[in-house]
C-alpha cells in the first residue's frame, strides 16, 4: 500500500472589509472546501482529507498563516482517524502562524486513534504581539462502542507555543497501553483533550472555573496570559461538547466576537 505524503498550505488576508483565503496550495489528499461567511467578515474553512483516515507511513502537514487584521476559523467536517499499524508510524504536523491584530481559531473535530496505531503529532503555534488564538485537540482512543480499548499502540502529541519567536510553552504527551490504563494517566478514559486560549486573564480563568464547577475530569489554569483547559471523559462526544461550551464562553473576550458555530458541527 502506498504511503500518503500530503501537505496543505493556507494563507488568510484581510481584503475589502473581510478575510479571504488569499493563498492555498495542496499536495496529495489534503484540501479545503470553499470558504464560508456565516458571521460576515470572518472566514470559516473546512479542511478535508478524502481518504478518511491515516495509516502507517502516512505523513500529513498543514501550514496556516493568518496575516495582520485577518480573522479565520478552521475546522474539519468529521473526526480524523489513525488506523492500526504493524510497526510504522503515522505522522502529522501542524504549523499555525498568527500575525499582529489577527485571530485564528483551530478547532478540528476529534481524532480517533484505533487500537494498535502508532501516531506522532506535533503542533507549532507562533504568536506575536496583538495576536489572538483559540484552539483545541481532542483524542478518542480505541472504540468503546465496539468494546475496543487501547491495550496496544502509542500516541505522541506535542504542542510548542512561541511568542515573538521565543518558546513560551511546550507540552509533550505520550500515551501507550500503560498510560491509558493507569490512574496516573487516563485511568481508562477513552477521550482526552486540551484547549488553549490567548490572550486570557484572571476573569476568563474564573469564568471557566465556574463553568466546570464540581465536575471531575475537567480543569483549567492560567500561565501568564495563556489559558489551558484540559478534560478527560469516557465519551468523546461529551468532551467535545464541553470544549464547545468553553469556546462559546471565551470567544467574545479572547477573539472579540460572539460565538458562531460552524454549520458542519450541527450535522
Amino acid at each position: 500500500m502506498q504511503d500518503w505524503q500530503a501537505q496543505l498550505d493556507l494563507g488568510f488576508e484581510h481584503q475589502h472589509g473581510k478575510t479571504v483565503l488569499a493563498h492555498r496550495r495542496h499536495l496529495g489528499p489534503l484540501t479545503v472546501q470553499r470558504p464560508f461567511y456565516p458571521e460576515g467578515e470572518v472566514c470559516h474553512v473546512y479542511v478535508l482529507h478524502p481518504p478518511g483516515g491515516v495509516v502507517a507511513g502516512d505523513r500529513l502537514a498543514i501550514n496556516i498563516n493568518a496575516a495582520s487584521h485577518s480573522a479565520a476559523l478552521v475546522t474539519t467536517p468529521a473526526a480524523g482517524k489513525f488506523y492500526r499499524s504493524e510497526g510504522k508510524q503515522a505522522r502529522q504536523s501542524v504549523a499555525l502562524n498568527v500575525a499582529a491584530n489577527a485571530s485564528l481559531e483551530w478547532l478540528p473535530q476529534e481524532t480517533i486513534v484505533y487500537e494498535g496505531a502508532q501516531v506522532a503529532s506535533e503542533v507549532r503555534l507562533d504568536l506575536v504581539a496583538g495576536a489572538r488564538f483559540l484552539g483545541w485537540e481532542v483524542l478518542a482512543l480505541g472504540r468503546p462502542a465496539a468494546q475496543e480499548g487501547f491495550t496496544v499502540g502509542e500516541v505522541g502529541m506535542n504542542w510548542r507555543i512561541f511568542r515573538a519567536g521565543e518558546l513560551f510553552y511546550r507540552e509533550r504527551l505520550l500515551i501507550d497501553a500503560q498510560a491509558f490504563a493507569a490512574n496516573w494517566g487516563l485511568n481508562g478514559h477513552s477521550a482526552c483533550g486540551t484547549l488553549f486560549a490567548y490572550p486570557a486573564n484572571a476573569a476568563q480563568l474564573a469564568a471557566v472555573q465556574a463553568l466546570i464547577g464540581e465536575n471531575t475530569g475537567q480543569g483549567v489554569t492560567l500561565l501568564d496570559d495563556l489559558l489551558i483547559c484540559r478534560a478527560l471523559d469516557a465519551r468523546a462526544d461529551r468532551l467535545r461538547d464541553f470544549f464547545q461550551d468553553v469556546w462559546r464562553l471565551l470567544r467574545p473576550e479572547v477573539i472579540g466576537r460572539e460565538a458562531c458555530a460552524p454549520r458542519i458541527w450541527a450535522t
